[in-house]
């Protein structure tokens, strides 16, 4: 992760420095007394994690954020004050540290921020046509789009089955409709999205992958025999 530091006390900048340089993962890219600095910065230059002081002369460290919410910066704040924290969480950060900050305080900040920053990936456009990446039990697989015989909304989870294992993420049937690739998987259901190539058979009312029977919706039957060249 690349990170920025943010805060007009030379001694906190230090602290946070020190800090950081003790995590493998963590890069420091550069440190800044301003957060109009930092600003300029990230106008030309992204990273993944923002350290930021709240309580500095000019531009604050929640006008900073307000700022960058356009971007994708994971931020976590580093001030002497509990005041903020109410406001702080407003603008979606990942934590609020209050100084003195304590090594595992710090590291359990950080892992916060680790985890955000997986969930974006999760959830960005599919780069890649062979593969997406889904969490299962807080571990993040590959899964290969070859392997996946169809989706299914189970509430708030959508369920991936494959020949050998089925993954249940946090996520609707909608997203993982605009992250598998068009050309390869179709939604039949409401509930189902399968994977045009591994249809066994097609009945009334349904169609068959792997013995299971699933059933396809009056209202995507015509783009299906569409796709399948069903006369």
């Amino acid at each position: 992760m690349t990170s920025l530091i943010v805060d007009d006390n030379p001694i906190a900048r230090a602290t946070l420095s020190h800090l950081a340089g003790q995590v493998n993962d963590l890069d420091v890219i550069c440190e800044y007394c301003t957060a109009m600095e930092a600003y300029n910065h990230l106008q030309n230059q992204n990273v993944d994690l923002l350290f930021l002081d709240i309580e500095m002369p000019g531009m604050d460290g929640l006008e900073l954020t307000r700022n960058l919410k356009n971007k994708d910066i994971v931020v976590i704040f580093t001030t002497s004050k509990k005041e903020y924290a109410v406001e702080a969480f407003e603008l979606n950060v990942a934590d609020y540290l209050v100084k003195p900050v304590t090594p595992g305080r710090f590291l359990q900040a950080v892992n916060k921020a680790r985890e955000v920053l997986e969930s974006r990936k999760e959830d960005a456009p599919l780069k890649n046509d062979e593969f997406i990446f889904v969490r299962d039990s807080n571990i993040t697989r590959k899964l290969m789009l070859d392997d996946i015989l169809y989706a299914e909304a189970m509430g708030d989870y959508v369920k991936f089955y494959t020949p050998k294992k089925e993954y249940a993420i946090h996520g609707t049937l909608k997203s993982a409709e605009e992250k598998l690739p068009s050309s390869k998987f179709i939604r039949v259901h409401r509930s189902y999205i399968i994977a045009l190539d591994k249809i066994d058979t097609l009945q009334d009312g349904g169609l068959v992958i792997a013995g299971k029977f699933l059933p396809v919706a009056d209202a995507y039957r015509k783009t299906l025999n569409n796709r399948m060249n069903v006369f």
